[in-house]
């Protein structure tokens, strides 16, 4: 992989995470990288270096290749058809086929079934059995259908009714949990996440917004941090109707090994904003970066083009909803992690 970034993040299927193959754990050299289930115990082939065991018998890889423009994008292409999985019986054997596997549990949608969330719940159960100590909070759920094995349908009029609710009513704390920020350190209005991000193991609440809510699973700060604001400098929510800018001085650049970002999204759905001029971010990256005088970066936050010379450093923002930032540090500094490099803070100027 020479000094491309690249990572593979391995997920639980409680969304914890539990192990990287990449650029800052195992190097960019080429390897051969077991993932083994709970309690698995066996023999690998000398040349497969393995993994630290999985907690649950489905995991999620989610692997992440850098693509350094439209002009990269065919070497990236090279790269990708030498990422396989390959079935530890079919090893040392290139030319068998992977059997496929279809038989996927299909979640059932709210609209069509109120109870579907807790079907796919109990199904998810059965398939992943939680960890021992959690036998106690178990038959507690056990008690109106929820568990591996048990089926809601069964339950009384009451219950069902109650659990319809319930589903609604959770989705909307975890909204307010995630917009809250009670689980960051935040500096000049930028949240950064806490050391456990990735695996908080226990913490139901804070795992099921952080990690599930706003994207299945959250790096470990040490691959990535991701810096959450919703305010300006001043504390103020950022406005569709203002123009702001956010002033990188060159002694203060965002300390990474791998690259940074800013993107915007709207606040009341959390998607990137439509842009007419196809801008989804700024970055160490960006082409064209206009430079001030002592190196730093002045990034512009604007639903309107800030004029000639200065669209390289253009981060469109919405004119019609509310809408927040998220600031990306891949490989960042322990400075980073650790809180002490401090992201200025984003100044309204008109």
């Amino acid at each position: 992989m020479a000094d491309r970034y690249f990572s593979f993040e391995l997920t639980g299927f409680s969304s914890d995470n539990f192990d990287y193959v990449g650029q800052r754990t195992t190097g960019s050299q080429a390897g051969h990288f077991a993932i083994t289930g709970p309690g698995w115990r066996g023999d690998l082939p000398p040349e497969v270096r393995a993994v630290r065991p999985a907690p649950t018998p489905w995991v999620l890889v989610l692997g992440r290749t850098l693509v350094d423009g439209t002009s990269d994008l065919p070497n990236v292409r090279a790269l990708q058809p030498q990422y396989r999985l390959t079935p530890l019986s079919l090893w040392d054997k290139p030319e068998a086929a992977v059997p496929e596997r279809r038989e996927v549990y299909a979640p059932a949608e709210m609209t069509a079934d109120p109870l579907g969330p807790w079907k796919t719940l109990n199904a998810m159960l059965a398939e992943n059995p939680p960890p021992p100590q959690h036998a106690l909070v178990l038959r507690h759920f056990a008690r109106i259908g929820i568990g591996p094995g048990l089926d809601v349908e069964a339950q009384p009029d009451v219950v069902k009714h109650a659990l319809t609710r319930a589903a609604a009513a959770g989705m909307a704390l975890l909204q307010q949990q995630f917009l809250s920020g009670s689980w960051a350190t935040i500096v000049n209005g930028w949240r950064y996440p806490p050391p456990e991000e990735g695996r908080f193991g226990d913490d139901f609440l804070r795992r099921a917004a952080d990690q599930s809510l706003a994207g299945i699973a959250a790096n470990d700060p040490a691959e990535a941090v991701y810096l959450v604001n919703f305010e300006d400098g001043d504390g103020a929510q950022l406005s569709p109707d203002g123009r702001y800018e956010l002033r990188l001085p060159g002694g203060n650049l965002p300390p990474v090994d791998a690259f940074w970002s800013l993107s915007a999204y709207t606040a009341p759905d959390m998607n990137l904003i439509p842009s007419p001029a196809r801008r989804y971010s700024v970055g160490n990256r960006t082409p064209g970066l206009s430079r001030d005088s002592d190196g730093g970066l002045t990034i512009y936050l604007q639903p309107e083009s800030p004029g000639a010379g200065r669209e390289a450093n253009w981060l469109p923002t919405s004119a019609q909803q509310p809408w927040f930032v998220i600031l990306r540090l891949y490989r960042p500094h322990a400075s980073v992690v650790e809180a002490r490099w401090e992201c200025p803070g984003i100044t309204r100027v008109a």
